[in-house]
Formats: C-alpha cells, structure tokens, sequence
C-alpha cells in the first residue's frame, strides 16, 4: 500500500501510522519493518521514525496465519457431565480458549480432546462464559446447540449464579457493599480495562467472608460478566486481588501464578430438564497457602 503522510499525520512515529492505516496491531507492523516490508521515500523505515508531511509512506502487511483450536491430552477434573453439559474445575495458569498469544493447552484445547467435537464458535466452542487465565474454578460447558442456546439465555438473563473467592489488600469499611461501575479498555493501556464512563454496564456484589490484620477474604456475587470485572472493581475502591500484577502488583512470597481468585461456587437450571444444578470447588493448595500467610 501507498500513502502519502498528511500534515496530521507529520512527526508520527511510522508504526503508528501503518497500524492505524492497515488496521493492525503494532505487533503485526513490527515483523513486517522486521521483514524489510516497511518504507519510507523508498529506503527501509524503522519502527520509531518519526514521519514529515509529504513523506510517501509504502507497507505491506500479511495477514495473520488462522487460529484454530484443536484437540490435546490435557488432564481434566470434571466435577459433572451428562449428554449436555459438563461441568469442570480449571485450574490457576490454563488460558480458556486459544488467543495469538497462546494457541494450544488451552481449557478448550482439552475439552476438545475429551468430547472431539462441541457446538459454537470455531475458538470457543462450547463456552458460556470464561475465567481469566490465572483465575482457578468452575465453568459450565454446553455440549450441543440446544444446551449453548440454553445456557447463553440463562447467562444473559442473569439465571447463572456464579461466586468467587478472592484475597484482597486491606480490608473494607463495610462488610457487604456493591461496586456499579461500567467497565471499558483502559485508554492508557491496552492490556487493561477501567471504569470508564463509556463503558459497558458492570456490577459486583461482595461481602467480608474474613478479616485479617492487613488482608480479607472476599466472597463476590457477579451481576455481569465483563473482562477482568472483579480485578477492576475491587482495584478501583482500593483493594486489590492480592499478587494481581495487572491490577495491584505481584508478590514473590506467594506461590501463585497470579491473582488469588477463585470461582468457587455455580448455580444454573439443567439446559435440557431445568433440574437446579450447584457445585463448589475448593480453592486450590497454592490459594489456600497464601490465606494462611496473610491470617497470622
């Protein structure tokens, strides 16, 4: 592709400009200048050059390989499944779906080499909502089209009951409180979300399940389901997941792979019969160590 750099676009870095102009990431533009495939005047252009009106700008930019999500021995703990649904216990550190960043040993990836084939999107098949990669606990998985249709309904409806357990810094003022705050892509980095006004609708109920000399256990109540929702809320009153390195900032004493939280319990009717359906899942070792450290 051509361009000729406009006088808005002048001293722009070039990076910049053709991820805005190809509508990629700048990730995608950095192999491309790797590659030689970036130009400016007609000589290869790094990355941080700054561009100057009049320049013509030249890229070429592949698109990416497809993603596809396939099937893995990967070890499961189911807790539940019958014709429709499964019910499994994921644990800390397992991604739920393949992404460019992680394209296998993904929660999907061994959902798929335990059942070989469920209903829905070619990369989330099955999936009715998802955790955070370094978020332990339980998922409810639709195993054909009507139980996907089902579930999506309840879970759109608010029918689906789903409570965590996380470590917090500080304890709150009150012993139960509701964070209403709509959730956005933070303007100031891409890897985060924030409260933002223009973002969409988001509600967390918690309550103060234990008190420490420093710390809390907190019990949450989700009313929505938007990315990382608990980790934002929580950061934003000031208490933030303990060893959440997005949110708070890690910690080495610990031995968790991330943010101490958990989705402990599950509540949702039967796709198919409506039968009440509820599970728990204890927190895993790692977890419990950390509440032990912070209690005394």
């Amino acid at each position: 592709m051509l361009h000729v750099v406009t006088a808005d676009e002048s001293g722009k870095r070039t990076d910049v400009i053709v991820a805005a102009l190809a509508g990629a990431s700048r990730a995608r533009v950095a192999q491309a200048v790797k590659r030689g495939s970036v130009s400016v005047n007609d000589a290869p252009a790094k990355a941080s050059h700054l561009l100057e009106e009049g320049d013509l700008l030249e890229f070429e930019i592949r698109a990416p390989d497809a993603l596809a999500a396939g099937p893995e021995a990967i070890d499961l703990t189911i807790l539940y499944e019958d014709d429709d649904v499964i019910v499994v216990d994921k644990p800390a550190g397992m991604i739920t779906h393949p992404a460019r960043s992680a394209t296998s040993g993904t929660l999907v990836n061994a959902l798929l080499g335990h059942v070989a084939k469920l209903p829905g999107d070619a990369l989330r098949p099955g999936l009715v909502h998802r955790l955070d990669r370094d978020t332990s606990g339980l998922l409810v998985v639709a195993k054909n089209e009507a139980s996907l249709r089902n579930l999506a309904k309840a879970m759109k409806a608010r029918e689906i009951r789903r409570e965590y357990l996380g470590l917090v810094h500080g304890v709150p003022q009150h012993a139960r409180g509701t964070i209403d705050g709509p959730i956005g892509r933070d303007p100031h980095n891409r890897l985060k979300f924030a409260i933002a006004g223009d973002g969409k609708p988001a509600i967390t109920r918690y309550e103060v399940r234990s008190a420490f000399p420093k710390h809390a256990e907190l019990l949450f109540r989700l009313e929505t389901g938007r990315t990382h929702q608990i980790r934002v809320h929580v950061a934003a009153i000031g208490h933030p997941i303990l060893n959440d390195p997005l949110y708070g900032r890690a910690e080495a004493r610990f031995e968790l792979p991330g943010q101490a939280l958990h989705a402990w319990r599950l509540k949702f009717r039967h796709p198919r019969t409506g039968a009440a359906m509820e599970f728990e899942a204890q927190a895993p070792h790692e977890y419990l160590r950390a509440r032990t450290l912070i209690s005394s």
